[in-house]
């Protein structure tokens, strides 16, 4: 008997643990900005395929390991941390991780260590020291072929040629040199850019002295302290931006004539009189230098030069050598905006010729012009993006391409002949597929997720055969508790499928009715609605689930990947055909059984805090409360590159302007609501907000606020996880309640 009680006793304590075991986790805030790197899906690190073979590398328990894409041969260490550390103890310098690696040669590769450049060969066991730079330096771009390195400090330019250093600018405060420019719209990411064999370096030199400044303060120190930000607003004075050629032999600079075409069509057309100075004629124009292409042969540049309306592209050529311009290859136009925002692409065959990217069709598809501005052919058609080129395979016949042909929220990897425009999909599962092709153009990496997987490595031949696959990670939060997503469109009064996602609290009950948590942005750049892991959705939508909220995203016209009728429906009044889509997610909503129609919150930052607020103004009654993080509050205030593109300037569309200002409708806001700004916000400044704090006041209405001391745009750090606690605690409070 006493036996039994024993066993009965182990018995219980056996299930209470296996119990305990198998209960699963919840989330924290903490988890929703992933300050637990285990919910991110598995990553190879430094994935990269080795120079002219096609063999590849990556690091693993800090080894670098070496692998073929055409075998099955396992993966093999060629050099470990301690022997690397060996290698480099000459340079006074121990590594506390594997650095991310450039392969030079089959045997040779180089990295980056703060402000030093070292090359390594792991067979013959010696590290040299290639170049250095002060570790002031910012903006640094390595020359692949000399290993000069380019880098600014403060506004100035200079060149770091093995460990001397060469000083190219001297200018002024707010005369900018190597620095992106326009606030990093048109695809502008730097402002450096080096010759195809290192021999020139042309820079974007900006002017902003004209532009007005705006104050940010900096309250670390006892006494805060001023810092002013150049932020041209819609409808002021923009920055003044030309390009420079630095001559590496002849120690030489000279500016490209940018303006001198524009200033001859001026005087063409009568803008000014012909008898007046071609100089006079350069300082009326206001326009944007997009997208910077050298030629092949590094004698010409290529310049995308649009109009301060946006609305008007040239593809311009210049002399490299003297500055001239040379050639309008050709124009394109439209009665809203024309964004250029990728390069020219040379072909690998043809050096006269290039592939060139446009949605003159209505979807971006790629072209192919000669240098002298003859149209050859279309190689891309229908209702589908190009999202982006990898580049050529072994012959130099095809282009390996990324695009939505098969859907608008997948995408996929394609052979695209491009002589007959057969296009040949590499790619087989359905998700989202990104590609890094290999140097010899027979493979690329395949890296891809979709609602089911979290993330999956390939290797696939550029002919359309699989190699093999590298990893698989099917689910890295199966040890939480996941409610189901249900992905779908719905018709808007326009017949328009828009796609929504619905997230379902783990432990559903149809016969139950449950809060919601809204969730949008609505603005262009941003698709939230994709065939990747979790639906496109992050952690925190899951906690919110989670805590038992239904949370609910769709991506309204403006947002890409769907054409650009669909894109700019938005042109001078943004926010009205956006609302009228969200309008059909809120109807879909109260339509379900399931759902508290009269327990629903909203939230959304940047674009999403304008949306947010828009809804609340224009709709009040449907939320109960929102969260408006970051909102533009009058496009007014925003600045000239993305504000003008979609809304033309507030003297030209002072109706447009007036229709979207939350400033005028602050009086009509009857739900609870919160504001969120970083005080030393510089995308969206704090006017933004502070402006509506004033309109509400005025109008009687109260809200609530809360500022994040010295953050930017976004809340970084632990920051972050209080932000999102923050958001969560709102919504219980006034909406779950």
């Amino acid at each position: 008997m006493k036996k039994i009680k024993h066993l009965l006793i182990l018995t219980l304590i056996l299930f209470t643990f296996i119990g305990v075991a198998q209960e699963k986790k919840q989330f924290d805030f903490k988890d929703a900005i992933y300050f637990n790197p285990k919910l991110l899906p598995k990553r190879i690190s430094n994935l990269q395929w080795i120079e002219k073979t096609s063999t590849y590398s990556f690091i693993e328990n800090n080894e670098l390991m070496k692998a073929s894409a055409t075998d099955d041969t396992a993966p093999k260490s060629i050099l470990s941390l301690s022997s690397l550390n060996t290698l480099l103890s000459s340079f006074d310098l121990k590594l506390e991780g594997f650095p991310n690696i450039h392969w030079e040669s089959n045997t040779e590769f180089t990295f980056q260590k703060n402000d030093q450049l070292f090359k390594v060969n792991y067979q013959t066991k010696k590290a040299s020291l290639l170049n250095v730079w002060p570790n002031l330096a910012k903006n640094t771009e390595i020359e692949p072929h000399t290993k000069k390195v380019a880098y600014t400090i403060e506004n100035n330019l200079y060149i770091a040629d093995n460990q001397n250093q060469i000083q190219l600018t001297d200018d002024p405060e707010n005369v900018i040199n190597g620095q992106t420019v326009y606030r990093s719209e048109f695809g502008i990411t730097g402002g450096i850019f080096w010759s195809p064999k290192g021999n020139y370096l042309a820079y974007y030199h900006k002017d902003e002295r004209m532009v007005g400044d705006y104050p940010l303060v900096d309250i670390t120190r006892p006494e805060a302290t001023l810092k002013n930000i150049k932020y041209p607003m819609a409808g002021s004075t923009n920055e003044a931006v030309t390009l420079a050629v630095y001559d590496i032999i002849n120690k030489k600079t000279i500016y490209l004539q940018t303006d001198i075409d524009i200033a001859k069509s001026l005087i063409e057309t009568d803008s000014v009189q012909a008898s007046g100075s071609l100089q006079a004629a350069v300082k009326d124009t206001d326009r944007y230098l997009t997208n910077i292409t050298w030629s092949p042969d590094e004698k010409q540049i290529y310049i995308q030069v649009l109009n301060r309306d946006q609305n008007h592209m040239k593809l311009n050529k210049y002399d490299a050598l003297t500055g001239d311009f040379l050639l309008t290859l050709f124009e394109e136009t439209a009665d809203t905006w024309v964004e250029p925002e990728n390069p020219l692409l040379f072909l690998e065959n043809r050096k006269d010729q290039f592939v060139f990217f446009s949605e003159r069709d209505g979807w971006q598809h790629l072209y192919i012009y000669t240098t002298k501005g003859q149209f050859v052919r279309q190689l891309t058609k229908g209702e589908w993006t190009v999202t982006s080129i990898l580049g050529f395979d072994k012959s130099g016949n095809n282009l390996i391409i990324e695009g939505t042909k098969e859907s608008p929220i997948e995408n996929h990897i394609y052979n695209l002949n491009l002589n007959n425009g057969k296009l040949k999909k590499l790619t087989g599962v359905h998700g989202r597929h990104n590609g890094t092709l290999s140097p010899s153009g027979d493979y690329f990496f395949d890296s891809y997720s979709n609602t089911e997987t979290a993330r999956v490595y390939s290797i696939i031949g550029t002919k359309g055969k699989q190699s093999k696959e590298l990893l698989r990670d099917k689910d890295p939060l199966k040890e939480y508790k996941i409610g189901k997503t249900v992905m779908g469109t719905l018709k808007n009064e326009a017949n328009i499928d828009l796609y929504y996602r619905l997230i379902l609290p783990p432990d559903f009950d149809s016969t139950q009715q449950y809060p919601v948590f809204y969730y949008l942005y609505g603005g262009p750049h941003a698709q939230l609605v994709t065939d990747s892991w979790l639906g496109g959705a992050n952690i925190f939508m899951h906690l919110m689930a989670e805590r038992g909220y239904i949370v609910f995203t769709l991506d309204n016209r403006g947002t890409p990947n769907r054409g650009f009728a669909f894109e700019n429906v938005i042109h001078r009044k943004l926010g009205q055909n956006e609302e009228e889509d969200q309008m059909v997610g809120v109807k879909y909503l109260q339509s379900l059984p399931y759902v508290d129609s009269k327990r629903m919150g909203i939230q959304g930052w940047s674009y999403g805090g304008f949306m947010t607020l828009s809804i609340l103004a224009d709709h009040p009654g449907i939320f109960k409360a929102g969260v408006a993080g970051g909102p533009v509050t009058d496009w007014k205030f925003y600045e000239i590159m993305y504000g003008e593109r979609y809304m033309d300037t507030p003297e030209q569309n002072p109706e447009g302007y007036k229709q979207n200002s939350l400033l005028e409708k602050a009086g009509n806001i009857k739900d609870r609501v919160l504001i969120i700004q970083g005080d030393i916000d510089n995308t969206v400044v704090w006017q933004n907000s502070l402006r509506f704090l004033q309109s509400a006041i005025d109008a009687g209405v109260q809200v609530d606020y809360f500022v994040y001391p010295q953050q930017e745009h976004n809340m970084r750090g632990l920051d972050r996880a209080h932000l999102l606690e923050k958001i969560y605690r709102y919504m219980e409070d006034f909406v779950k309640k």
